[in-house]
């Protein structure tokens, strides 16, 4: 991998999100050396990707390189890698591009989508973790519609207006919300002679409320926001199977559609060498104890969404968001010079700010931890949140631009065809 050679301790990073990006930062000024690998060569602000999935922003604008982000830190090294294997026993990251030997490891891989073990939903449905996954639906979206213009069967093309999200989460709310919003002001422009009214946007949840994580008040008003805007909200329900064609699920109910996104659940991206064992537990997650230590080992740790911090509050582990990848990173940082410099180490607190979500233009609610609030003022609060945590003045310039300019216009200008998604179904 051509690293150098040093006397400092050697601090091998897996993974450039919220975490991983965040300890780096911390340990930028410290006598260590930083190494970070990832199969990406940029940070992706993961809760802006149903934007891009749907036209409202361009991949570029929630992406920022991580060379960029660390180019002013001393003894900081970059590599683009995929890593799979760590060599415990040896202090050994196997990778696609060579081993590298570790004095202090810290995984930070976050998390991939949980299919729960149903093959066929993963081979047909669509996820939306990555970039290249939000931008093949985004096609997928627009094919759909370029699709049942050419059609005469009625039902080929309502399956191919007909969108199921599975999932109630923010994620799973948001997208749903914009895909409204595109039926309600958009299509009716972009294809005048389909009758877009026929178009259906279900989102299916388990459980018997969306936003499950937040405030019963919260998760009342954004399923009145969703049902306004004319989404089908079915909860109670779970989804059993998809083909391509039919979803089926646990009830009578089914759903012909061409696009199934499934926003059920995640798990930890484990790597080989810490994937089986007594350390992994719920999600597929690594355990670990109050200093971020996987269980086991005194010199290997994670952070963020792979990590599983369970203590009374949060038996099941601390919530894959985030808020906790980001205050374990930096708090890590802290820990990892202490434990460097013989001093004891100060055990993790999770300090909770809250949690939030917009179903569209001028809805949204907002959960602080002493105030709630929903409608348009939560809006207001969403977008200047999310512009804050976006890394790089330009990206933050690129995103605001491009809402004011989507809100004056009602308009998404990214509904782009760039790079044709081929559904596996037809293969």
């Amino acid at each position: 991998m051509n690293i150098p050679v040093t006397s400092y301790p050697r601090i091998v990073i897996i993974g450039g999100g919220f975490a991983g990006i965040s300890l780096a930062k911390k340990l930028s000024r410290q006598e260590v050396q930083v190494v970070l690998l990832d199969r990406h060569n940029y940070h992706t602000f993961q809760p802006l990707l149903y934007q891009v999935s749907t036209g409202g922003l361009e991949p570029d604008s929630i992406a920022y390189p991580i060379r960029k982000i660390l180019k002013d830190f001393p003894n900081f090294h970059f590599r683009l890698a995929n890593v799979e294997e760590i060599n415990t026993e040896n202090r050994k990251v196997l990778t696609d591009i060579g081993e590298l030997k570790f004095d202090y490891l810290v995984v930070a891989s976050g998390s991939e989508t949980n299919y729960f073990g149903n093959s066929e939903i993963e081979k047909h449905s669509m996820a939306m973790k990555t970039i290249p996954q939000s931008l093949n639906l985004r096609s997928l979206i627009l094919e759909n519609f370029e699709e049942a213009l050419l059609t005469s069967n009625l039902n080929e093309r309502n399956a191919l207006m007909n969108f199921v999200i599975v999932g109630g989460g923010p994620t799973g709310v948001e997208l749903a919300g914009a895909l409204a919003e595109i039926k309600k002001g958009i299509l009716p422009k972009d294809y005048p002679d389909l009758d877009t009214r026929l178009a259906q946007i279900h989102i299916i949840q388990s459980s018997d409320c969306i936003l499950k994580g937040m405030s019963a008040q919260a998760s009342a008003k954004a399923e009145d926001f969703l049902e306004n805007l004319g989404v089908n909200v079915w909860k109670n329900i779970r989804v059993t199977n998809y083909d391509g064609k039919t979803v089926t699920t646990n009830t009578d109910l089914t759903f012909e559609t061409a696009t199934l996104v499934w926003a059920a659940g995640v798990k930890g991206a484990t790597i080989k060498g810490l994937s089986v064992g007594e350390f992994i537990t719920h999600g597929s997650r690594l355990l670990v104890n109050g200093f971020n230590q996987v269980k086991g080992f005194e010199n290997i740790f994670a952070v963020g969404d792979i990590s599983c911090m369970v203590n009374e509050e949060f038996p099941i582990g601390l919530p894959m968001m985030a808020q906790p990848a980001i205050q374990q990173g930096k708090q890590l940082g802290e820990n990892m010079v202490r434990l460097i410099e013989g001093k004891p180490m100060r055990p993790f607190v999770y300090k909770d700010k809250g949690a939030m979500a917009t179903v569209g233009r001028n809805k949204a609610v907002v959960d602080l931890p002493k105030f709630r609030f929903q409608g348009v003022f939560a809006w207001y609060v969403w977008m200047f949140v999310h512009l804050f945590f976006l890394i790089g003045f330009r990206n933050r310039m690129v995103v605001f631009v491009n809402w004011v300019y989507n809100y004056v216009r009602f308009d998404r200008e990214a509904r782009l065809i760039i790079r044709p998604f081929k559904r596996k179904v037809k293969e």
